[in-house]
């Protein structure tokens, strides 16, 4: 055990890994970008197709954390519950607290067969992000720069063309609108408390315009509501990075599910419920951070070995000639030829940096109710 986590810290094993991951997302985005002349013909073709390729690229990132980190993940939900997951169009809701759980989150849209069709409501600034903003952009992601006057056409008509995915779909709504740190809950709960809200203990107040708005547009669509709560064993704080590293660990998620009929049309009414559904969810936290596990059964979905037959399918493709040239360049002796091969070595390890910092929780998130950055700006 003590060899293979040394194995997994190495470097070059994470640079290949990250070779792998970046040059099979260029592919993908240029056969993405190729499947374009099927939109006008046959949508949903170009759609179905689209989820496969997306698949293909997202499930490296999976298989980082079920095979490569061994990361364990829970479910805290009612049999009327998992036997519905995978089978419907929902809205989820999940709280965003950690660097990885979107990682947790697709983790479970791939054990129940949806993680090509998952979306999210992602934030303008993510679609000119490599791989990643590509890849989104080809799957109808709805991006919105979080500004209501500038967003509400383009939101409104990106959530109206999904009415007819022909995959059941996953969308993702983040209703904090970032992540939680002490300093933006300290801001969050002084606008609670200028509304007459109550205030959450855990949470950041939720925006409501992005969850009603999604509700109005996709109901017909979507069937349920699922509340996803996402904490970690010992109150650790896992990093993208550690993943990396191959550091494991013990994710719980619970979630409840919400019949879309259950939920009031009218927009005021609507919000007020998730404002009430937040409030619950504080409590969820108290309990989980008293008592070490959420109330209720519990499941644990197989992970699947197609994550990993994915990545060793791309691997084999892709690091066969990398390991030959760079045999090559070291039998030739020429300085010329190791110095380039070690620059480019050098730029691959800062961009697959980069990406990784995306994640980070320093270096994203909106400033939200931040009235001193906004007078920065």
């Amino acid at each position: 055990m003590a060899l293979l986590a040394y194995l997994k810290s190495l470097f070059i094993l994470q640079l290949l890994m990250g070779f792998v991951f970046v040059v099979s997302g260029l592919i993908i985005n240029f056969i993405q970008l190729c499947t374009c002349i099927l939109w006008p013909i046959n949508r949903q073709l170009y759609r179905r197709i689209n989820c496969r390729l997306s698949y293909s690229l997202w499930s490296q990132l999976v298989m980082m954390l079920e095979w490569w980190s061994g990361t364990e993940c829970t479910l805290y939900t009612d049999q009327a519950t998992v036997d519905k997951i995978g089978k419907e169009h929902v809205i989820v809701i999940l709280n965003h607290n950690f660097e990885i759980d979107f990682l947790c989150g697709w983790t479970m849209c791939e054990r129940y067969g949806v993680l090509g069709s998952s979306k999210v409501l992602a934030k303008h600034e993510l679609l000119k992000v490599p791989l990643i903003g590509w890849t989104w952009y080809f799957l109808e992601i709805v991006f919105c720069k979080r500004k209501w006057e500038e967003d509400k056409e383009t939101v409104f008509a990106g959530l109206d063309r999904l009415k007819d995915y022909p995959e059941y779909m996953w969308f993702l709504l983040y209703c904090e609108g970032t992540r939680f740190t002490e300093k933006k809950h300290q801001i969050s709960m002084q606008v609670a408390e200028s509304k007459g809200l109550p205030k959450l203990k855990y949470h950041l107040l939720p925006r409501t315009k992005g969850f009603t708005t999604t509700m109005q547009c996709l109901k017909g669509t979507v069937t349920a509501v699922y509340d996803v709560t996402l904490n970690f064993k010992d109150n650790q704080i896992p990093t993208l990075l550690d993943i990396v590293n191959g550091k494991k660990y013990k994710a719980d998620l619970r979630v409840k599910r919400f019949s879309v009929e259950d939920i009031p049309d009218d927009e005021q009414e609507c919000a007020n419920w998730l404002h009430k559904l937040y409030q619950e969810k504080d409590a969820l936290q108290e309990q989980y951070n008293k008592e070490g596990k959420f109330p209720g059964p519990t499941i644990i979905p197989p992970r699947r070995p197609w994550t990993l037959i994915n990545f060793l399918f791309w691997a084999t493709i892709l690091l066969s000639p990398l390991i030959k040239f760079a045999c090559g360049v070291v039998v030739s002796g020429s300085p010329l030829l190791i110095i380039g091969f070690i620059a480019f070595l050098i730029i691959a390890s800062v961009a697959i940096r980069r990406l990784i910092g995306v994640t980070e929780v320093k270096k994203t998130g909106s400033s939200y109710g931040n009235q001193e950055a906004k007078k920065q700006k």
